[in-house]
């Protein structure tokens, strides 16, 4: 067993934050040093929580046709690894599920990353992620980040979430399928190669 893999198993038994779960800790995470595309996006879903699959939900059908990707390389963590900013449900609020809980990326973040040296580009999904790791280069809204998503690259690209309640973003901003999933389905294919 490698680093990452122990790693890996550490997190799959945190309890840091067990009382404020609703559903209990499920950690979800995936990856391999030999990854070249990371995916950071919020949290599980339900759907998430019971299947232990990162993005099994109607999000991760529209995030790998973003990708141009089938399910069998979405999943290759060979390939691509999955690290959510909190790895557990969090919970249902007013408006959809509650935010990340914040003991997660600080906890660790960090420390996966350092394992996996290989990532040659970082999909930030959502307004958590890009606020975590592009911290003041980042805009005022989250349509604002992902309009500037040159500004991030090579290593960085900010996408919105591809939940089905975000539709109507989608079309209110037709320039994002028009300009940016070219350019992510260029990227990903040639890294995926």
């Amino acid at each position: 067993m490698n680093r990452l893999d122990l790693l890996f198993e550490q997190i799959r038994a945190c309890r840091l934050c067990e009382a404020h779960l609703p559903l209990g800790p499920r950690p979800v995470i995936c990856g391999s040093e030999r990854a070249r595309l990371l995916i950071i996006g919020q949290a599980p879903g339900t759907r998430v929580h019971a299947s232990g699959i990162p993005w099994d939900d109607p999000s991760g059908d529209r995030l790998r046709h973003w990708l141009g990707v089938d399910k069998a390389t979405f999943y290759d963590d060979s390939r691509i690894a999955i690290m959510p900013m909190g790895l557990c449900y969090p919970g249902k609020g007013k408006s959809g599920d509650l935010p990340p809980r914040p003991e997660c990326a600080p906890t660790w973040h960090d420390k996966v990353l350092m394992l996996l040296p290989n990532i040659e580009l970082t999909l930030l999904i959502g307004q958590y992620a890009q606020r975590h790791y592009l911290r003041e280069a980042g805009k005022e809204s989250l349509t604002e980040t992902v309009q500037c998503w040159r500004e991030y690259g090579p290593g960085w690209l900010p996408l919105p979430h591809p939940s089905p309640r975000n539709t109507f973003w989608l079309r209110k901003n037709p320039w994002f399928e028009q300009e940016v999933i070219p350019h992510l389905q260029q990227r990903v294919a040639t890294l995926l190669l």
